[in-house]
C-alpha cells in the first residue's frame, strides 16, 4: 500500500480491482486540515479516464509490473503482434488497448510493454519514429509568404502537417508524444 500522497504522473495503482495509470495529479493543501490530491488517471484495461480526490491520510494499492522490450512485427485483424527481444514469445494486442499509439506502429519498430501477471497493460513508444510519405497534398505555388502546410499520410495511415516541400516518398520523423512533424530523414 502506498499513501495518496505519493500518486504522481505515471504512478501506477489498483483501485477496485481495476488498475490505474496517473495521467494527472493536483497537491491541494488548505490552511488546516489534510490536503487533498486530485488525480486524472487511466484504466490500463478499459482506457476510461477517472477523476478522483483522495484524503492524504488515504492509501491505495500499488502493484508490481513487468516491462519487456518487444518489436512490432504485424496487424493481424483487430490485433497487433509483438516479439519479445528474450523469450521470442509473441504476444498479441488488441487495438482498443494501444489507442493513439496505433498509428506511430510499423514493422521492426522496438517498444517497451507493459505486463501485469502475464496481461498487457500499457505500451511506451519512443519519443519519435520514422515514417514513409504515401500520400501528399498539393501546395499551392507562390503560397510561401507564410509557413505554408499540407496534410500528408504516412505508411501507417497517420495524417501530419507538414511543410510545403514534403513529397510522397519522403521519410519524415514525427514526435510520438504530440503528432508533430519534427524533419525530413
Amino acid at each position: 500500500m502506498i499513501a495518496a500522497n505519493e500518486l504522481r504522473k505515471g504512478v501506477t495503482f489498483q483501485l477496485d480491482e481495476d488498475i490505474f495509470k496517473v495521467i494527472d495529479y493536483h497537491h491541494n493543501k488548505t490552511g488546516r486540515g489534510l490536503a487533498n490530491i486530485r488525480v486524472k488517471a487511466r484504466n490500463l484495461r478499459s482506457g476510461a479516464i477517472l477523476e478522483k480526490t483522495f484524503s492524504s491520510s488515504e492509501r491505495v494499492q500499488d502493484i508490481r509490473l513487468d516491462y519487456h522490450q518487444v518489436q512490432f512485427l504485424y496487424k493481424d485483424g483487430d490485433a497487433f503482434v509483438f516479439m519479445d527481444n528474450e523469450t521470442y514469445e509473441q504476444p498479441a494486442v488488441s487495438a482498443a488497448l494501444l489507442g493513439d499509439a496505433a498509428p506511430y506502429l510499423k514493422e521492426g519498430l522496438n517498444v517497451k510493454l507493459t505486463f501485469y501477471e502475464g496481461e498487457p497493460l500499457d505500451i511506451d513508444l519512443p519519443t519519435s519514429v520514422e515514417l514513409q510519405v504515401t500520400e501528399a497534398d498539393t501546395a499551392l505555388r507562390g503560397d510561401t509568404a507564410t509557413g505554408v502546410n499540407k496534410r500528408i499520410i504516412t505508411e501507417t495511415g497517420l495524417e501530419v502537417q507538414v511543410p510545403a516541400f514534403v513529397a510522397v516518398g519522403d521519410v519524415i520523423k514525427v514526435d510520438t508524444r504530440s503528432g508533430e512533424y519534427i524533419t525530413r530523414v
